[in-house]
C-alpha cells in the first residue's frame, strides 16, 4: 500500500463518503493482508499509523458496503493480529530481523 496522508483522505473522501477530519479512525488493509493503516484526526493534524504483520494477514471483516464499525476491543484484537472469530494468539515473533 503506498498511499499516505493525502492518498487515504481522499479515498474517506470519495470512496467511503465521510469526513477524515471528523474525528473518526480510519482502516485500510494492503491487497496481501499483510498491513494496516489508520488514519485519524487528532484536532491539529491528521495521524497515520501503519503496522506490518510478519507472519500471517490482518482478519478482515466482509461488509458489502465497504464500511464496518468496530468496537475498540475488535480494533485490538485486529491490530494483535488476532482472528477474532477464534480470539487467540495467531503467532509471538522471538527475534527482530
Amino acid at each position: 500500500m503506498r498511499k499516505g496522508f493525502d492518498g487515504l483522505a481522499v479515498l474517506v473522501q470519495q470512496v467511503l463518503a465521510q469526513n477524515p477530519h471528523s474525528g473518526a479512525l480510519f482502516a485500510f488493509r494492503g491487497k496481501r493482508g499483510h498491513l494496516v493503516k489508520l488514519l485519524w484526526f487528532d484536532g491539529q493534524g491528521l495521524c497515520l499509523f501503519s503496522k506490518r504483520l510478519d507472519r500471517g494477514r490482518f482478519v478482515w471483516p466482509v461488509t458489502a458496503t465497504g464500511t464496518v464499525t468496530l468496537t475498540p476491543t475488535q480494533l485490538s484484537m485486529l491490530l494483535e493480529g488476532i482472528d477474532w472469530r477464534r480470539p487467540e494468539r495467531t503467532f509471538t515473533p522471538t527475534l527482530a530481523g
